[in-house]
């Protein structure tokens, strides 16, 4: 019983942790990055107003905002790689969480032509700067001069930060007003690098971006966030499908146990087995018996690890910082991880399929130790008695 409630308590543990990981991390980094983008193939995007007007007409897509994206460099006492992203505060809202994300200053301190920058904590760490110091951008694009040429570039005032809780978009984003990204830039008056787009359902995402495609007219390119971090996602699943098959083995055992406990059951009580037939006992009525007994301890075991289960996955935000404290070190380091805690989603399907499962191997465990019992030849058991 204990060995299959062990393996019942762990199995649905892990799987809700690993629940909570793909919930957490896709909400965290989505919040940031595009559910879908259009981009223009012939260079910057001119006519960006009516396709937002078209877009938004679809029940599919919530909400829409022109970007200019490039990668660059930032220095100021220190210095590092980042995204800059030049966005419009107003539309910039409706399609990302910065906004609920900040904790210094206001997406709304970004004004045309004062060339505020809205950095990551992470970034700002790097850079050692804070509000109100300076952070020169320089991009990877040259214009000339009479000294040759040289990459644009431009000082910018950090106006506020933001924390997604997510390492790569608290260190390597930062952003800019998108009239200061397009003078930046030297783009052409009124043109964006492309559209963001946030959707109803992010899983039909990759549908959704095609219907879109299709229905725009001209060389657009139409790109969902599986492109992006698709890849991040499907490891992510490939590993929960992979411990699953793991931990299933812990119950696999416990049933295999139950098998052996109940041959040597079989095997003590052969006497017993045969006065029972001798006294009309039918060989259904033997086999019941076993069939029984292995049953209830699959039954009570499972209902255990049930209860055990569900009560450690929704409390484990309360074990890990229990075990932090007694070890002395951080399980999940905010420079390795993207989460820095544990988050769970017990999730009713997931126990159902686990306590089925369980019930089911630990019934078919019982089968072969119950036919062998009601195969029990009286005359041959109680030669010796």
């Amino acid at each position: 019983m204990l060995g299959i409630a062990l393996g019942v308590t762990t199995l649905i543990t892990v799987i809700s942790v690993m629940n909570g990981f793909e919930k957490e991390l896709r909400a965290r980094i989505l919040g940031a990055i595009s559910h879908a983008t259009i981009q223009s193939l012939d260079g910057p995007l001119d006519e960006w107003r009516d396709i937002i007007t078209d877009v938004n007409k679809r029940d599919d897509v919530v909400a829409s905002a022109p970007y200019i994206e490039v990668g660059a460099w930032l220095q100021s006492n220190g210095s590092s790689a980042a995204l800059v992203r030049g966005v419009s505060p107003s539309y910039e809202a409706t399609v990302s969480d910065v906004s609920t994300s900040m904790i210094s200053g206001s997406l709304e301190d970004l004004r045309a032509g004062e060339y505020g920058i809205v950095i990551g904590i992470g970034l700002a760490v790097r850079l050692r700067v804070g509000l109100g110091e300076k952070v020169t951008v320089i991009a990877p694009r040259l214009k000339a001069s009479p000294f040759g040429a040289s990459p644009l570039m431009r000082r910018f005032t950090v106006v506020g930060m933001f924390e997604f809780g997510e390492h790569e978009n608290d260190t390597g984003l930062a952003m800019v007003h998108i009239e200061d990204a397009s003078r930046l830039l030297r783009m052409p008056d009124n043109s964006i690098g492309g559209i963001r787009l946030k959707l109803e359902d992010l899983d039909s995402a990759w549908l959704v971006a095609r219907e879109i495609s299709d229905q725009l007219d001209g060389a657009y390119r139409v790109r969902d966030w599986t492109q992006e971090r698709g890849n991040l996602f499907q490891a992510v699943r490939t590993e929960k499908t992979v411990m699953w098959v793991i931990l299933s083995l812990i119950i696999a055992v416990a049933a295999f146990n139950i098998i052996s406990m109940l041959v040597m059951v079989v095997t003590d009580k052969q006497a017993d087995i045969a006065i029972l037939k001798t006294m009309g006992a039918h060989a259904g009525t033997i086999l019941r018996v076993f069939v029984v007994q292995g049953s209830l301890i699959g039954i009570i075991g499972t209902a255990l690890g049930v209860i055990g289960g569900i009560i450690l996955a929704q409390n484990i935000a309360t074990v890990v910082p229990f075990l932090e404290r007694i070890f002395g070190f951080a399980l999940f380091p905010s420079d390795i991880y993207y989460i820095t805690e544990l988050p769970s989603d017990l999730r009713q399907s997931d126990v159902i399929a686990f306590a089925l499962m369980s019930l089911g191997m630990s019934l078919l465990s019982t089968l072969y130790p119950a036919w062998r019992a009601s195969k029990t030849d009286p005359a041959e058991a109680l030669r010796y008695e």
